[in-house]
């Protein structure tokens, strides 16, 4: 990626119409980009869909792939770069990877709530048990426009007899949560929220640090009396003001918004496709995924003799549709990148399934790949992969992690899966209680509590040791 787009991307420096942009393009699911994409192109004359589709950040193609004619870029933005891998991915996989046998329930797409999206985040954080059982009852408590309206005293008071707790221990975890994707989650006030944001934007932002004092309340009244008026009453320079105020108005004051469920009857069009050739696992967009749409050479070459608003008119759409096409690539680039890191973290679980997943984290693919949290939480949410063990979510390859007796970490749905494999072993007359598996497992070096299987065969929708006795 690009050090400019990827500086956009990462670490977001400027909140831009174009960055706000690249940062939407990203966090939406295959069929909402194609609705996207679609709108686009009905909006902006200077836009039109291609034949074929433009691969962009193709990933690892490998090199036995057959190369076709590169496509004329001519008409395209001259800072882009394009490539061509030639050859859709469903050719390149081979028949023993088709999952065209893949029972229709497992391609349609689960719902996923502003809830589910933090709780998923909540249980890959350090928390103990105590600031977990916190933190749920938080995030339960988030309205889905993202606002915590409740009272903490109301919290601690929900959280009786289970546990006894301070308002000052809440709000421990509630700065935990306030940190997760999308930012500005859990805040209780319009300005908290906007101060949440304003965190991200690195110092020496311009306008950061008024911007910042603005939201703490004189913001309230610009309604009132205007940029100018609020700049007379702090005494500030108008031009200092105004640079504030827009940065205030580039922020979202309902992040929750960003993150809607989906219908559930919503057919999975993946984004990725994973496969494996000459024994390495490689990762490439999935063919509709490219984009496929360019800048209409036609309306282009009238700009060179369009004058006064006409080229005005053109001028402003093709600029709209280059950034459009940058952002993209950005998308496209993002993903491969992210997803690279995950097979190569997540090899075996690809290689042998639930059972070899290992633990991993947001913290820890950010961290290898150079981007901020937030970046990688919006780059897989809602993301699919075709892959030979059918078409997964990229959030199936992160997993909260248990430490083990050999000193490694076990993750919790490889535990599941040997919860699973132990269940379905067992003796149908004499089923295994949660005790018991919880000592079979401890013998194997993997130390569970008993009430840590009991809330795993629960999750797993198993019954209970005394229900499976009858149904044996």
């Amino acid at each position: 990626m690009k050090p400019r787009l990827q500086a956009a991307l990462g670490q977001q420096l400027v909140m831009t119409p174009q960055l706000r942009q690249a940062i939407r393009l990203l966090q939406l699911s295959a069929v909402e980009l194609e609705a996207e994409l679609a709108a686009a192109v009905e909006s902006n004359p200077l836009l039109d869909w291609t034949e074929t589709a433009i691969s962009v950040a193709n990933g690892d193609t490998g090199g036995d792939a057959p190369q076709t004619e590169a496509p004329d870029t001519e008409h395209l933005p001259p800072e882009a770069e394009w490539a061509n891998d030639g050859e859709p991915w469903y050719e390149r996989l081979g028949p023993s990877d088709s999952d065209d046998d893949t029972p229709i329930a497992e391609q349609v797409a689960e719902s996923d709530t502003l809830h589910d999206h933090l709780l998923w985040q909540l249980h890959l954080s350090p928390l103990s048990p105590r600031d977990r059982l916190i933190g749920v009852t938080l995030i339960e408590s988030i309205d889905d426009d993202g606002y915590l309206r409740e009272p903490l005293d109301s919290i601690a008071a929900s959280l009786r007899p289970a546990m006894e707790c301070e308002e000052d221990e809440i709000t421990t975890v509630l700065h935990q949560v306030q940190q997760f994707d999308p930012v500005g989650v859990g805040a209780r006030t319009l300005g908290e929220c906007l101060r949440l944001q304003l965190t991200q934007f690195p110092a020496g932002t311009p306008g950061k640090d008024l911007a910042y004092q603005l939201a703490n309340g004189p913001l309230e009244r610009l309604p009132r009396i205007g940029v100018a008026g609020l700049a007379a009453e702090l005494r500030l320079d108008l031009a200092e003001a105004e640079t504030a105020v827009q940065l205030l108005r580039s922020l979202d004051p309902r992040p929750g918004a960003q993150i809607g469920a989906i219908a559930s009857d919503t057919y999975i069009a993946p984004d990725l496709v994973i496969w494996r050739q000459h024994g390495l696992w490689r990762v490439a967009l999935a063919d509709g995924m490219r984009p496929r749409i360019a800048i209409h050479r036609g309306y282009e070459s009238m700009l060179r003799h369009a004058s006064g608003s006409d080229a005005s008119y053109l001028r402003g759409h093709l600029q709209e549709a280059r950034w459009l096409l940058k952002s993209l690539e950005a998308r496209g680039e993002t993903l491969i990148k992210v997803s690279r890191c995950l097979i190569k973290q997540q090899a075996a679980f690809l290689e042998f399934g639930d059972s070899a997943l290992r633990p991993l984290t947001l913290r820890e693919v950010a961290a290898e790949v150079g981007l901020h949290e937030s970046t990688v939480s919006r780059a897989i949410a809602r993301k699919y992969a075709r892959t030979p063990r059918g078409t997964i979510p990229l959030r199936a390859f992160f997993a909260s992690g248990i430490e083990t007796g050999a000193g490694g970490e076990a993750s919790s749905t490889a535990i599941q899966a040997m919860i699973r494999r132990l269940i379905e072993a067992e003796n149908p007359r004499k089923p295994l209680s949660d005790a018991r598996l919880a000592e079979t497992l401890k013998a194997t070096g993997v130390p569970v509590a008993r009430r840590t299987v009991a809330k795993y065969r629960e999750a797993m929708s198993i019954p209970s040791s005394q229900d499976r006795v009858r149904i044996g």
